[in-house]
């Protein structure tokens, strides 16, 4: 069975967009909304203007596993969506994963 759940088309991410709620911080925006299921769903975004494929993926790698380690302190059902700024390229695993559990905080979708 698959550790993380994620997010696929486009509707499900415009969805989240439209009808969530969104918290920045100098990494990362996370957007959040209730999906009514018992699980949460993941989905990460990073532009092609933070830098080229190796770049995105190492960032998508970054949040995924951040998310993976801290699952049991997150609320379940959610829908979540993590969009990378044009700072992270550079960002290291810690200042993502710090980066990430603000936002989770900011939220109120954590036990910490």
């Amino acid at each position: 069975m698959r550790n993380i759940i994620s997010l696929k088309n486009y509707q499900e991410f415009n969805n989240v967009y439209k009808n969530g709620k969104s918290y920045a911080n100098k990494f990362l925006v996370m957007y959040v909304m209730e999906n009514n299921l018992e699980v949460n769903r993941l989905g990460i975004s990073v532009s092609k203007k933070v830098g080229n494929s190796v770049v995105r993926h190492r960032l998508c790698r970054l949040v995924r596993e951040s998310y993976r380690l801290h699952k049991a302190v997150f609320n379940s059902g959610l829908d979540i969506v993590v969009v990378a700024r044009v700072n992270a390229n550079n960002a290291g695993y810690k200042e993502i994963e710090s980066a990430f559990l603000h936002l989770g905080k900011l939220h109120h979708i954590t036990n910490l």
